[in-house]
């Protein structure tokens, strides 16, 4: 906020006309006093729609039917409270009292069922993860039978794409219509979006007035926004920025271990090579060895990382009691090749070849976590010892382009592996048919058997036996590689007050962000 005092009034009480200056210089800070802050983060959003997007719930648009606090553990939020009736095929949610909709409407179990209805429809990963059959709504009362009993329903309900929001709102897209702190006023699609405070918000009135918005993937720009003073909060400045940024009096650097994981995803069938060596390489589990071993994570760590982050020892932190014991690895060049041998690739002419044809494929990464591109070249570089060639291609939308097209071999990707502090969300997305990251396309009924059964379960302890079980086998079989585990970064103004670093990452501006 900044008090300005008009040079024109200063004029006018020179000539006597004090009382006219006092007028417009009291409607001058009426207008300073308004709260305004500018957040500018890495999440691109070419849409609103929370069904498709997390941004709706970051920004306080909207909310879901349960949350995780910071010790990851799920707590009740439009959902008063809820409980099982059987074995876990039939949850009874109790909508709280007294919620409204941006618009005014009210929010009952009709509304959060046709909500939820829509959520299955445009979202097949949700469809997937929620194994809805039906739903009842009476009153503030929703029952929810699902396909099969499914334990970790109210975990599921945690999720972004879950948010409830009023269906029969004129544009969900650009200006969807829940039940958060901050409602819409405008939006510009993967570049700015400003939402001003919805005063009657159900636990209070937000402290700001309005927030801004920016999306920049330009770490460098995000970071000199925040050094000119045109940002508040910067969502991961520039790695190499942060030593200098803690030297400023006027800016707070927070840093926090993430439940992030920098992976590479294996493609099993790279349906668009005509090659079949190159279509069947990934199904190899000694090629997907090789490549495990190939960068050694504590150089991606020092290199791509800059520091900021730990070699992981599998997808999920040590600290969470699911993670598992993993043993210690050897890597390098060396090592990735005497696996590449196995899989029937001999070193010729400094070149990797079976069958007469070199292995050679498309790597895919994205720019907006800049440590990905890096870390790609830094596979590339070592593979190239063991001669493999390595295409590197950039893409924007990384989910889509994973999804929808085979002609890539490797994936580099940030996955949050536990945002609702268990490990049931990893599994099912990566390893059960049409979960959202299932983009290697591989099938270990062994695997799968355990998954069926830990989503069954509701014990804790053995949740966590049986998920230190799924992550022994998905190891065995390397269906996927974890790298490191990045720190999450935030940089804000000295005159910012009650900002939190979510270890989730689901909740960025709440209603009691504030600014001096």
């Amino acid at each position: 906020m900044r008090k300005r005092i008009s040079l024109l009034c200063l004029t006018l009480a020179a000539i006597g006309m004090l009382a006219a200056c006092s007028a417009n210089s009291a409607s001058t800070e009426e207008k300073s006093e308004k709260k305004s802050l500018t957040f500018v983060s890495n999440f691109p959003s070419d849409t609103l729609d929370p069904q498709l997007n997390y941004t709706t719930v970051r920004a306080g648009i909207a909310e879901t039917l349960v949350k995780v606090d910071e010790q990851l553990q799920i707590e009740p939020w439009l959902s008063k409270k809820w409980k099982t009736e059987d074995d876990g095929t039939t949850w009874v949610f109790e909508i709280r009292d007294g919620i409204t909709f941006q618009n005014g409407k009210d929010l009952n179990a009709e509304a959060v069922k046709h909500s939820l209805e829509r959520t299955i429809k445009e979202s097949e990963a949700m469809k997937s993860a929620l194994k809805i059959k039906k739903m009842k709504a009476s009153g503030q009362i929703l029952t929810i039978t699902t396909t099969e009993p499914l334990a970790t329903l109210p975990s599921e309900l945690v999720h972004p794409n879950t948010a409830i929001i009023d269906v029969d709102a004129p544009d969900t897209k650009s200006k969807p219509v829940g039940t958060g702190p901050f409602k819409v006023a405008s939006f510009k699609p993967d570049n700015e979006m400003k939402v001003k405070k919805y005063k009657e918000y159900w636990v209070g009135e937000p402290k700001l007035d309005e927030v801004v918005l920016i999306f920049n993937d330009d770490e460098n720009a995000r970071t000199s926004a925040l050094q000119s003073g045109e940002a508040d909060i910067v969502y991961r400045p520039a790695i190499e920025s942060l030593n200098t940024l803690k030297k400023d009096s006027s800016i707070v650097v927070d840093i926090q271990p993430s439940l992030r994981n920098q992976m590479l995803f294996y493609n099993s069938r790279q349906e668009a090579f005509k090659d079949k060596n190159v279509r069947k390489a990934f199904k190899d589990k000694n090629v997907r060895k090789a490549f495990d071993v190939l960068l050694n994570p504590k150089d991606v760590v020092d290199t791509a990382l800059a520091g900021q982050g730990s070699p992981a020892n599998g997808p999920f932190l040590k600290s969470l009691d699911f993670s598992n014991d993993q043993k210690t690895k050897t890597y390098g060049p060396s090592e990735a090749q005497k696996y590449l041998e196995k899989a029937g690739y001999i070193l010729k002419d400094g070149k990797a070849i079976k069958n007469g044809k070199q292995l050679s494929f498309k790597l895919v990464t994205y720019p907006y976590r800049p440590e990905l591109p890096l870390m790609s070249q830094m596979l590339q570089s070592e593979a190239k010892k063991i001669g493999v060639k390595i295409d590197i291609q950039q893409v924007e939308n990384m989910d889509e382009y994973m999804t929808t097209k085979n002609d890539w071999g490797i994936v580099t990707y940030s996955l949050v592996t536990a945002p609702r502090g268990d490990a049931g969300y990893f599994f099912n997305a990566l390893y059960m048919e049409g979960g959202a990251f299932n983009v290697g396309h591989f099938h270990e009924p062994a695997l799968t058997s355990i998954i069926n059964k830990l989503n069954k379960t509701v014990d804790q302890q053995q949740r966590n036996k049986l998920a230190r079980q799924a992550g022994e086998i998905v190891e065995k079989e390397t269906l996927h590689s974890s790298i490191v585990h990045p720190n999450n970064f935030v940089a804000y103004r000295d005159n910012v007050k009650n900002w939190v670093t979510t270890k989730s990452e689901y909740y960025v501006i709440t209603k009691d962000l504030d600014v001096k």
